[in-house]
């Protein structure tokens, strides 16, 4: 039986990762085409994007961006060096590594305004 350890995670991660940026490229597409409309109706629904849950989902965005492309990497390394595959483990664990040396600062700097007075 299949115990689902780092490799089916890293492959689950890695598709929801890039199917939630697809959907935000879209929606992103279709709130851009409101241009259209004239500028009261693009910022009338843009001025939407501007309350905290936006803001977390902003920060959730580019988590996933950076774990589908670091995970990205990490697959690039098995795929072009087929001894990679040995160390799989490793390049999982330190891909993480470097997604949360990336995110932190990131979501620190995105987060601030909630800390604001």
């Amino acid at each position: 039986m299949y115990r689902g350890r780092e490799g089916m995670w890293s492959w689950i991660l890695h598709r929801v990762t890039g199917v939630a940026v697809l959907l935000f490229l879209f929606a992103h597409i279709l709130d851009t085409m409101l241009l259209l409309y004239g500028p009261d109706v693009y910022n009338t629904v843009v001025g939407i994007y501007h309350n905290k849950f936006f803001l977390l989902m902003e920060v959730a965005l580019v988590a996933a961006v950076i774990y589908h492309a670091v995970n990205g990497l990490r697959i690039i390394i098995i795929d072009v060096w087929p001894a990679a595959t040995r160390h799989q483990r490793k390049l999982f664990w330190g891909a993480v590594a470097v997604i949360f040396a990336m995110l932190i600062p990131a979501a620190w700097q995105m987060l601030q305004p909630l800390f604001e007075a």
